[in-house]
């Protein structure tokens, strides 16, 4: 199996960009674009701007890379998904390639004025689409903090974690034709709603929320009937986004006994549109929260026990319709994720459930020890306990029409920033049934 491409915090780029830019030549991260409403293109962030590979691609500049060409020519489709699903050989070349074109000492694509200005874009310019078709998505509830948190407020500490829950990756089937790019307005849903668990009227979801997740697109995937082995793994994660997998807190509630989220969950799940490859994280792999009382089942044991987890800082902001600056509401971190992506897809297809390349699976919200970590209104406001101040004046317990919700978050390098773009969503007023 390939190692991963790691590229050295030294190395610089002839594409200028600051120091904090999200996109140095240490990420290099994929994603779809397209210009002036033209067709859908594959590219590669840099700095200020994007590389569109299909040009790349044809001016010969992948030619060396056999293990990319078995796919014919990946590049030059409307999605990432034949990319995703050549494996980590064809990854693994082109991400050393683009590494080289982009290096300061490396006349070929820098030199070519003609070829640059065809290649090179700004990001300013572009508008960003799905990088996958998704055939799937799964969403799993990996933090153990959230999971906590919730079981407080809804069953008391007594009885906070389910019996299952430090077994196994609990997960749910989500709904794939609802996920959309960062910048896709959403109406508010309506729905079935209880106040006293026993009848029910359609309204409006008045406790509307947001849910701070990441997620990973899978690779090659698996036959049906063949699970996928935990030393198999890093061969089918190709990337993570940022995802914000809104929820509405009153349908939910009374809809998902006996069988878990439905509606409260299919109408829209936001994702950011970079796919960050685990290649450009693998530097930030660190230890995650122990797993001892219960140890998990061996097929759930990570091959590297010291490494399970990544040091990825993630931040909420709020910004009401009209106000000049968004309030930073959670800052939470993606190492607080107890369950992780490895053991999260091997649990998936443990069945012999097959992935294809270009599933979603999205974490969970994750949330950490300490409040202003929390990973959602639920429970940053405690079920509508609290209230939780703005910058400009006003309060929230859970989102309001015309709020847009902002996901952030980087891995921070010696000298680098290895970041993932917006994921951002604005709630409209629910659409008229009339």
């Amino acid at each position: 199996m390939s190692q991963p491409v790691i590229i050295d915090a030294g190395v610089k780029s002839w594409v200028e960009y600051k120091e904090d830019s999200e996109f140095p030549i240490q990420n290099l991260p994929y994603g779809v674009f397209s210009l002036n409403n033209g067709e859908p293109r594959i590219g590669v962030a840099i700095g200020d701007y994007v590389l569109d590979l299909k040009t790349l691609s044809e001016a010969g500049l992948f030619n060396d890379c056999a293990a990319l060409h078995k796919g014919g020519a990946p590049f030059a489709e409307r999605t990432l998904n034949s990319f995703m699903g050549l494996g980590r050989p064809a990854w693994s070349e082109a991400r050393k390639t683009l590494a080289h074109l982009l290096d300061k000492d490396t006349a070929t694509l820098r030199d070519n004025a003609e070829l640059r200005a065809k290649a090179l874009i700004e990001r300013s310019q572009v508008r960003m689409q799905l990088p996958a078709r998704i055939g799937d998505y799964t969403d799993f509830y990996s933090s153990r903090h959230h999971a906590y948190n919730v079981g407080v407020i809804f069953r008391g500490k007594d009885n906070a974690l389910q019996p299952n829950w430090l077994h196994l990756p609990v997960g749910y089937h989500g709904r794939a034709s609802s996920v959309v790019p960062s910048g896709t307005d959403l109406h508010r849903p309506h729905g079935q709603l209880s106040d006293d668990m026993k009848s029910s009227v359609l309204g409006v979801c008045k406790t509307l929320d947001f849910e701070l997740e990441m997620a990973f697109f899978t690779g090659p995937g698996n036959q049906l009937g063949q699970p996928i082995k935990m030393g198999e793994a890093p061969h089918s994660i190709f990337g993570l986004v940022l995802m914000n997998d809104w929820s509405a807190r009153d349908i939910q509630k009374w809809e998902y006994v006996p069988l878990g989220p439905f509606t409260a969950k299919n109408f829209g799940t936001t994702i950011s549109p970079w796919v960050v490859t685990m290649d450009a994280l693998e530097p930030f792999r660190i230890q995650g929260p122990k797993q001892e009382e219960p140890t998990p089942l061996p097929y759930l044991l990570e091959e590297d026990k010291h490494a399970t987890a990544y040091d990825i800082k993630l931040f909420v902001g709020l910004k009401p319709e009209g106000a000049n600056e968004e309030t930073v509401i959670s800052q939470s971190n993606a190492k607080y994720l107890y369950w992780s992506f490895k053991q999260q897809l091997v649990h998936h297809t443990i069945t012999g459930c097959n992935v294809q390349p270009g599933d979603l699976l999205g974490s969970g919200t994750i949330s950490g020890p300490e409040e202003h970590e929390y990973g959602s209104m639920l429970e940053l406001s405690w079920r509508g306990a609290k209230e939780i101040p703005l910058k400009e004046g006003g309060v929230r317990k859970f989102i309001k029409d015309g709020d847009t919700i902002n996901i952030t978050g980087y891995a921070q390098g010696n000298g680098f920033r290895v970041g993932f773009g917006p994921c951002s969503g604005k709630i409209l007023p629910a659409v008229s049934l009339e």
